[in-house]
């Protein structure tokens, strides 16, 4: 069944942005991203109606996809640009990747889920967005093309990967959140071959594990 972006859609789609622009959601091309991608793609068809509410919904597999707040801020601490290489650690559904390449970065995104691996690819290949995706275990990166500009995590890790940092260039960006039940926004930057300075932390993010090895 075709997927429709009706008018009420993208009426429902703006109010979003102007709600995440009241919480002080400022950049230009995060917001321009999301007033575009259309979220409801990115959902089963239970929970649609709501599609653009800020909340997170289930998406299979135990995973969910988060709500739309959490992914603008998320994506701003990554100051994303155009033909910026991306390292995306958690496909899910495939909304955050979808907004990352709408902003006209370059993403290579692995996915340990095979079901999220194969619907993730059906909603992008939707939208025409040309993602590199992976079907692995997100804590070994990927190697074989880093480095990266900037790296993003979407699952709560109890401590940040050594081989995520490692494949960043000098001068990238890793935002990951790090802790257990709750989890802190850190944004690293990588400021040479082996050191790493902490940019910031923001407190009270709840995301599902960051786990090892391939389903």
């Amino acid at each position: 069944m075709k997927k429709i972006d009706t008018f009420r859609d993208k009426g429902l789609r703006s109010q979003m942005v102007e709600r995440l622009m009241k919480r002080d959601i400022r950049d230009e091309s995060v917001l321009n991203a999301m007033n575009q991608v259309p979220r409801h793609f990115f959902l089963d068809s239970a929970f649609i109606d709501f599609a653009y509410k800020d909340n997170a919904f289930p998406i299979g597999s135990d995973q969910t996809i988060s709500n739309p707040y959490t992914v603008a801020f998320q994506s701003e601490l990554l100051s994303p640009k155009t033909n910026d290489k991306i390292l995306e650690i958690g496909t899910g559904s495939g909304y955050q990747t979808a907004i990352l390449c709408k902003i006209g970065c370059k993403v290579y995104s692995i996915e340990r889920f095979k079901d999220l691996f194969l619907k993730a690819k059906r909603n992008l290949s939707d939208l025409n967005c040309n993602a590199n995706l992976f079907y692995g275990d997100g804590y070994l990166g990927l190697p074989n093309y880093a480095p990266f500009d900037k790296i993003i995590v979407t699952a709560g890790a109890s401590k940040v990967p050594f081989s995520l940092k490692e494949q960043l260039k000098v001068g990238g960006i890793l935002v990951i959140p790090v802790g257990v039940k709750v989890q802190k926004m850190t944004v690293i930057l990588k400021t040479g071959d082996d050191s790493y300075e902490i940019l910031s932390e923001y407190n009270d993010f709840k995301f599902v594990p960051f786990l090892r090895d391939k389903k």
